[in-house]
Parts: structure tokens; C-alpha cells; sequence
């Protein structure tokens, strides 16, 4: 008996859509499934009374971007559709924003860090760099930190005033349980933050370009996943479907809830959550210098994690004299602001960012709840050591893509899963094909 579909993919975010592209490359009859109203999941964009709202991902690097930079190739947009940001990251310290954060300048001019701990990064990053090719984003497992958690290989300023600000408060890690490698590898691989750019037209710009040649079904929920003798099985509010494969590109917790037959390494993948409120001005706000977000390390604000400048990213993301900025609630607090309500969320971010941010109640025209109760993933030391065995399974009628699927907290990530798994469903054909 034959199946419903060839290829179903579940999930339309950058990794699903950017999957079903490839796989549709290699001759694959594919559908995908959303369950949001929208297409781009955390790479979604807002457009509301002029303003362009970017939902989650904020950025993608110059560098340390190449499954994303093909894709950007491939749909032939210009470096004017994905321009540089032009300004650098600031960090708080002793009651003011100290610039060049991830940036060479930093190290000689400080970045909120004291000389002896600028000694410490430079060797830090000095023994990393020598070993590069030990640092592979795409075998987060591999590198010489094992399983060494980001506050163990640092301590001091160090930790405090950048490697925790920089992974508790953008990526919403614990750092007493996050694995230092997959953050060095990433470090490693983007560089300087004054090579980060964002899409013109949305972080969406990608997504919107990828759906438009897809057969994508949004506001359609899948509610199991389940594997037949031919194939697999999803169920959708009851009824069913039947397909060749299926690929779950959702966050791993999911997954791992949709397919019962899960590998453990998908089990043992943890999200962090995020919170954030989108502030929407009557006017651009001044402050930070030339810097386009602010990172405010946990022993400063147990509460407020980062500032970005929206509008500053470029300024169509704001209607022409009008300004806006993102507000990031810290990990230690995220988990019960999901639980809160829109108001309540917004006021207790509103009320610690005026610290920082002076006049921007005065200011606010608008405000926008976002939640992620699942964020970002975060690499454990039981996650790092399951993913080889899992890397190496054979290739099977469900499969998995997402930014989770290499422990690697960017967009980058899933795209590149994608690249992955279509190679991989590709090995499969041809080896029934020689069978």
C-alpha cells in the first residue's frame, strides 16, 4: 500500500522549511506541517503600525554562517538586503555600559573587564584559536572541553562580566550546566560583533522566500508520530496520514513528546526558556554610544539579561522618527514570567530596564509579550555524550532538524541541520536503491 505523502515535514521554521527546500532539490515530493498560523517559528517577524518586529533571532554573523549564506546566495539577495548592523555590544558595569564586547578592541580597551581578567580571556581564547579545527560547531562532542561546564573553565570577570552575560542572557543558559565548548566553537566561528548583520526586510526574509516555493499547511497541529512498517504515521486531530518519512523539525522536548520512539538523545536535549517585551517608541532613545544592545550580567540584575536597540539594527525596523527596543528577561526569573501575565511580564521588565534605559517609560507607545517556553537549547554533559551514538544511527522513517540537532544556540544551526539530513535521507536512497 502505498503512502499519503513522500516526505512530511513537521515544523515551518528555518530548519523545516530550509529541509523541505533541499529536499525537494533532490527530487523529493515534500509537505510541511506548522502548527502557529505563521511560517518561521522563532524566526518570525512582526509588522504592526510600521514597526517590524523581530520575534526571536536577532542576528546572523558574517562569518561562522555558511549553510545560511548559501541559502541567502541562492535566493541571490545582496549585501544591501543583509546589511551589517554597524555597532557593537555593551555590557554593565559599575553603573555604566562598557563597549566592544566580543570585539578585539575590547581586550586593550577593557569591555568591563579588569586587566588580570583580560589576561585570563586572551589565554582562553588564545589556546582555543591554536586549536581551531578541534572546534567544530558541527561536533559540539568533539572539542578539548569535554564536558567542562562554561562556569567551570571561567571564573571571576570573566565569567560574570562576559561569558555569562553573553550565554545566560542571549541564549537563556544556566552556566553552571552548560557545556563551554559549543560556546567557544561558536565564538570561534562568528568573530567580532561588529561583523554581526540582520535581513533588511526581517529575520523572516529567508522563511518567507523558502514557503513561497513549499507546500507548507499552517494552523495545522500534528499529535503523534508514529513509525509503521513502511514508513511513519502522524496523526492530526484525529485523523492520519501516512508517509515515507517524516522529519520532526521542532525543538527536541517536541519531538521527543510527538514520537514515542525518540532516540534518548533527543529525550536528553534541554531548552531554556525566554521571555522578552518589544517596546515600541514615540521617539529613538539615546545611551549605549555606538552600541546597538546592552548585556546585563546576572550579578548586576537578577531579572534584566539584555537591551537591544532595534532600531538601531536598521532603521526600517522603526516608522521614520519612531523607535524600538527588546527587553530580555534573565534565566533565573524566565521561568516563572511565562506563567505571568502580558502586563505583569512587561512591568517588571519596564521597571528594572529604566535603569539602563532612562526615559523609556515616557516614551512607550506600545508593548509586545513574546514567550518561548522553549527558547534556545542549551548542551549538557549527558546531551554531548549521547550525541554520537545518535549522529551515527542509521537513517530512519523519522528523523530530526533543528538548531538542537548540533547543540548550537543560532539560526545557523538549523539551517545547516537541514543540509545534513537531506544528505542523510539522501545516503538512505541510494543504499535501498543499490540494495
Amino acid at each position: 500500500m502505498s503512502a499519503d505523502l513522500d516526505v512530511a515535514v513537521v515544523g515551518a521554521g528555518i530548519a523545516g522549511l530550509a529541509l523541505a527546500h533541499r529536499l525537494r532539490a533532490r527530487g523529493r515530493s515534500v509537505h510541511v506541517f506548522e502548527a502557529a498560523d505563521q511560517i518561521g517559528g522563532r524566526m518570525t517577524s512582526l509588522r504592526r503600525d510600521g514597526y517590524l518586529i523581530d520575534t526571536g533571532a536577532e542576528m546572523i554573523g558574517t562569518t561562522g554562517y555558511p549553510a545560511t549564506w548559501r541559502l541567502i546566495r541562492e535566493f541571490g539577495l545582496s549585501d544591501v538586503e543583509v546589511p551589517l548592523i554597524g555597532a557593537d555590544l555593551a555590557v554593565w558595569r559599575e553603573g555604566r555600559p562598557r563597549p566592544h564586547v566580543g570585539d578585539p578592541r575590547g581586550l586593550a580597551e577593557g569591555a568591563g573587564l579588569s586587566l588580570s581578567d583580560r589576561v585570563e580571556l586572551a589565554k582562553l581564547l588564545g589556546a582555543a584559536a591554536l586549536r581551531r579545527r578541534a572546534y567544530d560547531p558541527d561536533t559540539p562532542e568533539g572539542t578539548p572541553m569535554g564536558g567542562r561546564t562554561v562556569a567551570e573553565i571561567a571564573r571571576g570577570g570573566v565569567h560574570d562580566y562576559l561569558l555569562q552575560p553573553l550565554s545566560g542572557g542571549f541564549f537563556g543558559w544556566d552556566t553552571e550546566r552548560a557545556c563551554a565548548g559549543p560556546l567557544l566553537s561558536h565564538l570561534l566561528a562568528v568573530g567580532a560583533t561588529k561583523t554581526f548583520r540582520t535581513y533588511r526586510d526581517g529575520m523572516d526574509t529567508i522563511a518567507r522566500l523558502l514557503a513561497a516555493r513549499l507546500d507548507v499547511s499552517t494552523g495545522v497541529a500534528v499529535r503523534e508520530v508514529t513509525t509503521t512498517g513502511s514508513g511513519a504515521r502522524i496523526t492530526i486531530d484525529g485523523a492520519s496520514l501516512t508517509a515515507r518519512t517524516v522529519v520532526l523539525a521542532v525543538p527536541a522536548p517536541v519531538a521527543a513528546r510527538l514520537h514515542p520512539g525518540a532516540p534518548e538523545y533527543v529525550r536528553r536535549c534541554e531548552f531554556r526558556p525566554m521571555a522578552k517585551v518589544i517596546c515600541l517608541l514615540d521617539r529613538p532613545l539615546e545611551g549605549l554610544g555606538r552600541s546597538f544592545a546592552l548585556a546585563v550580567p546576572a550579578v548586576e540584575n537578577p531579572v534584566l539579561a539584555g537591551v537591544v536597540f532595534d532600531d538601531r539594527k536598521h532603521p526600517g525596523r522603526a516608522p521614520a522618527r519612531r523607535g524600538m527596543l527588546t527587553l530580555v528577561s534573565a534565566p533565573g526569573v524566565t521561568g516563572e514570567l511565562l506563567s505571568a501575565s502580558d502586563d505583569e511580564i512587561a512591568r517588571t521588565l519596564l521597571t528594572q530596564a529604566e535603569r539602563y534605559v532612562p526615559g523609556l517609560a515616557a516614551t512607550l507607545r506600545a508593548t509586545v509579550v513574546l514567550r518561548f517556553p522553549h527558547g534556545l537549547p542549551m548542551p549538557t554533559p549527558a546531551a554531548l555524550a549521547l550525541r554520537p551514538e545518535f549522529v551515527r544511527r542509521p537513517a530512519a522513517a523519522v528523523e530530526y532538524a533543528g538548531d538542537w540537532y548540533a547543540l548550537r544556540p543560532s539560526s545557523e544551526s538549523a539551517v545547516r541541520s537541514a543540509e545534513v539530513v537531506a544528505d542523510r535521507l539522501a545516503g538512505a536512497d541510494l543504499a535501498v536503491a543499490g540494495a
